[in-house]
């Protein structure tokens, strides 16, 4: 693979121009296509096969009416000012004149008063009034939620309450915020100390955005093909943005430690296409592998998310390979090393032969026990909140204080108490009964002897005569905990009422479907990451050419896995530090992140650990020194290594203070899991882990050796071919730029 990216390196320096414009024009046309279709993210966070999902297909089969379009709702939802209620004279009119000015969209197909649906609380305090419309909530325009916002201030002028819920978005999911572009800002600081140059600081940045351009285009356009939800896009800016500076970075590194080693732009553009553009492909292939893995838990929303993610990532490999080269032609030796801006002449003058990383080499070789038992002992502890992890959805009760839904769901909770949000459909058929109706009646009344029932409507028979619907209200929200065990109560009693009454009970609603698919992934989660373990061992095994070095690594990510899991539980469940990070309530884990992480984390630890752990083995084939190796590694790739971590957790923070809780989550599940991987276990435990193996290390069977392929991720072999044949001479003076050819 070493000597094709040489060729296309080279291609890349001849053809500049129509690389540049070339991938300019792929994006200008994709945004245009894009443009032109529009957006359609319809999937829902759905898994097919639950008991809840099986249940929810009864109720559209006997219920729904042919023909009918469901009709997105939007709920306004009033609270008199104090000392009045709902049915004051002045309240009403203001009410009702509101209701009024909201018939007027075309877009709306009926207006429910709060005096004409019986949803007045027992004070009369509080009630709301439905809007539906004609189209689904997802197709609801921006100028009707926009009307809906602008009738409400007349309202709350005339001091009532009145704030929004239902199933129409009014806060609408962003891509990207202020806070996401003060994570670029500081890479681009990172990267500009770590390079010395503000030039040349600006180029991974640039390119990383051009690569997430076209990736997001695509992404876009893919959406009107396939369901996608809206969080695949946030998943994908995130991840693509990150990994798109860092492999930018790493390709970056690598051409100026070729110039200054004195080769000519074109031959140190080819060789770091070469030699760090294997990496690079090596690293983002296994990021696309592990989110294309995440199609293993046979869950169709999270497969579609982790392809949305993989084609971020895949298109910024390409960007590294070849928009990268092409830029780094045109910019030619502004971006040297010996072209530094004057800001950093107080790092020139400090640049020692000796610096942090030698000291820190040095600190972890002679104290390798020290080192490993310290690293380990800190993961493990910061690990244990996991044990307690609770999944969940994150809904509006999660969101900010300043969010209108926020305070809706509030209102919602004050006026019905916490089992409004909580609802549980039950789907009651007696096939086998004499008198259906006695037999379903006889039923619903042990569901209301039920520990945590508030109340149980009266069942409702379907047309057909084959099924009747009823709703359980719980005593407890969407997120407690005796609310997952009263579907499970239910589930059980069915199994009693079956034999006795020959009555079957099916479970559906948001808490019952949340439930079904937060017990899903959790069964999931261990299945994903044995493929994902098994899958490291395969990959490192041919790649270092060592029994040793792939356990360790795995391990290592468990380890790091293990401690991303238990921040986030410490923090957005068990509710530490979450003003810090703008968290409004701890709630549960969104149920999907920890297949995220390890996804994710996976493909990042493995980015790490091929660029540590590569160097190392290269100076120990050279030498046969293992310490040496270990120092040669950590000097090596520990700048490059420590500057990458820290824009990956730039980039993730600042998703941190997005305003939906979904995003936020992830935001701080990936940034703290790239600190504990690359700072604790790639930096500190691997080099001391390394350091007290020595020469065992390196072990590998001689039979095993034989039948594995050879596997040159850092493309060194390419070194070896790559002869300097000619120096430049202008006049008599020696310019010393070397040229070289290489059989290839």
């Amino acid at each position: 693979m070493a000597k094709y990216l040489y060729r296309l390196g080279r291609w890349a320096y001849t053809a500049k121009i129509k690389v540049i414009v070339g991938t300019l024009l792929v994006l200008l046309l994709l945004g245009v296509g894009a443009l032109s279709m529009g957006i359609s993210f319809t999937g829902e966070m759905t898994i097919p096969g639950t008991k809840s999902e099986q249940a929810g297909e009864i109720l559209k089969k006997e219920f729904s009416v042919e023909g009918s379009v469901s009709g997105g709702q939007a709920l306004l939802i009033f609270k008199a000012p104090k000392g009045q209620t709902l049915e004051s004279e002045d309240t009403a009119k203001q009410i009702q004149d509101l209701l009024k000015k909201a018939a007027e969209d075309r877009a709306v197909d009926k207006v429910i008063s709060p005096y004409n649906n019986a949803s007045l609380n027992v004070t009369g305090e509080i009630g709301y009034a439905a809007v539906v419309y004609k189209v689904p909530a997802s197709e609801v325009s921006e100028q009707s939620k926009e009307h809906v916002m602008e009738i409400i201030e007349a309202t709350r002028q005339h001091g009532i309450q009145t704030e929004l819920a239902g199933d129409v978005a009014f806060s609408e999911l962003e891509i990207m915020s202020a806070m996401e572009a003060v994570g670029v800002v500081i890479a681009f600081i990172i990267l500009a100390l770590t390079l010395t140059s503000f030039l040349a600081a600006g180029m991974p940045i640039l390119t990383a955005i051009v690569g997430l351009g076209i990736g997001v285009m695509c992404i876009l356009i893919g959406s009107n093909f396939v369901d996608m939800s809206a969080v695949s896009i946030t998943l994908a800016v995130m991840l693509g943005l990150a990994v798109g500076i860092d492999y930018a970075l790493f390709i970056l590194a690598r051409y100026r430690q070729q110039l200054a080693d004195g080769y000519s732009v074109q031959e140190s553009i080819a060789i770091a296409n070469a030699t760090a553009g294997s990496s690079v492909v090596f690293a983002g292939l296994t990021v696309v592998i592990a989110l294309c893995g995440l199609a293993v838990v046979q869950i169709p929303f999270l497969t579609m998310m982790g392809l949305a993610a993989a084609v971020c990532v895949f298109v910024s490999i390409i960007i590294a390979i070849l928009f990268v080269p092409a830029m780094l032609a045109v910019a030619g030796e502004r971006i040297g090393p010996a072209r530094r801006n004057k800001i950093f002449r107080v790092f020139n003058k400090t640049e020692k032969k000796s610096g942090w990383l030698d000291k820190w080499s040095s600190f972890v070789t002679r104290r390798p026990i020290a080192i490993t038992f310290v690293g380990i002992a800190v993961l493990l502890f910061i690990s244990i909140p996991f044990f307690h992890m609770q999944l969940g959805l994150p809904d509006n009760g999660l969101k900010s204080e300043e969010t209108t839904e926020r305070r809706g769901f509030d209102l919602l909770k004050e006026a019905y108490g916490p089992g409004y949000h909580s609802p549980l459909i039950i789907v009651a058929q007696a096939e086998g009964a004499n008198d259906k109706q006695a037999a379903i009646n006889e039923t619903a009344k042990r569901l209301g002897k039920l520990d945590n029932v508030a109340s149980v409507t009266p069942a409702y028979l379907s047309p057909s005569g084959h099924a009747a619907m009823l709703t359980v209200t719980p005593k407890t929200g969407p997120h407690d905990s005796e609310t997952g065990e009263l579907v499970h109560q239910i589930r059980e009693l069915s199994l009693k009422t079956q034999k006795e009454n020959q009555v079957e009970l099916l479970v559906t609603g948001a808490a019952a479907v949340n439930i079904d698919i937060s017990e899903k992934l959790s069964d999931a989660l261990p299945q994903f990451a044995l493929v994902i373990v098994v899958l490291a061992l395969i990959l490192l095994t041919m790649v270092f050419r060592s029994v040793l070095v792939p356990i360790k690594a795995v391990l290592g990510f468990l380890l790091s896995l293990g401690a991303t899991l238990g921040f986030v539980v410490f923090v957005l469940q068990d509710g530490y530090l979450n003003g810090l990070f703008g968290i409004p309530e701890p709630g549960p884990v969104l149920n999907f992140l920890p297949v995220i992480v390890v996804g994710i984390l996976f493909g990042l630890a493995m980015d790490y650990e091929v660029f540590l752990v590569s160097r190392m083995r290269e100076e120990y084939a050279r030498t046969g020194d293992a310490k040496k190796a270990v120092t040669a590694g950590i000097r090596g790739s520990g700048a490059v290594v420590t500057a990458a971590g820290l824009i990956m957790i730039a980039v993730f923070a600042g998703f941190i203070f997005a305003e939906d809780p979904i995003i936020k989550s992830m935001g701080l599940a990936l940034a703290f899991g790239v600190l504990f991987d690359a700072f604790v276990v790639r930096l500190a435990v691997v080099p001391a882990v390394m350091t007290l193996l020595g020469r065992a290390a390196w072990y590998l069977p001689k039979w095993l050796d034989r039948i594995l392929p050879n596997i040159d991720v850092e493309g060194e072999g390419i070194m070896h071919q790559v002869k300097p044949v000619v120096e430049k001479v202008k006049g008599d003076e020696t310019l010393g730029v070397k040229e070289s050819t290489v059989n290839v």
